[in-house]
């Protein structure tokens, strides 16, 4: 039963991140593919390791996965904020069929006066 578990949860790992590596390839802009990276490849991650600790069900190397998973959980999000939130300031370009730009107002005058500091 135990190997029944681990050849799942391996599977919907590499499968979450076949995920991830397609929708790089294939999704329009940089914050689409941020998205899909970070969610899908995490969670892929996440299955790997929980199957890797469920294998060796050392103390020692269970309690390693199991850390790796948290910090990678806390971590990824908070990277792929800043990330998008940079290139949002920098000026990478959203998709032509981007419904809703709900940053548009918030950072004008901030881009403004970097670009005006420049230039001086």
């Amino acid at each position: 039963m135990i190997d029944i578990l681990i050849m799942a949860l391996s599977t919907l790992g590499a499968i979450f991140i076949l995920i991830a590596s397609i929708g790089v390839f294939r999704l329009p802009d940089f914050y689409t593919r941020l998205s899909v990276t970070i969610k899908a490849a995490t969670l892929g991650i996440g299955c790997i390791l929980g199957a890797a600790a469920i294998h060796f069900s050392e103390f020692s190397i269970t309690t390693k996965a199991i850390a790796i998973v948290f910090f990678l959980f806390i971590t990824s999000p908070v990277a792929a904020f800043l990330i998008a939130r940079t290139a949002y300031h920098t000026g990478i370009k959203l998709w032509d069929k981007t419904v809703i730009d709900e940053l548009k107002d918030k950072y004008k005058e901030e881009a403004g006066k970097n670009k005006d500091s420049e230039k001086n």
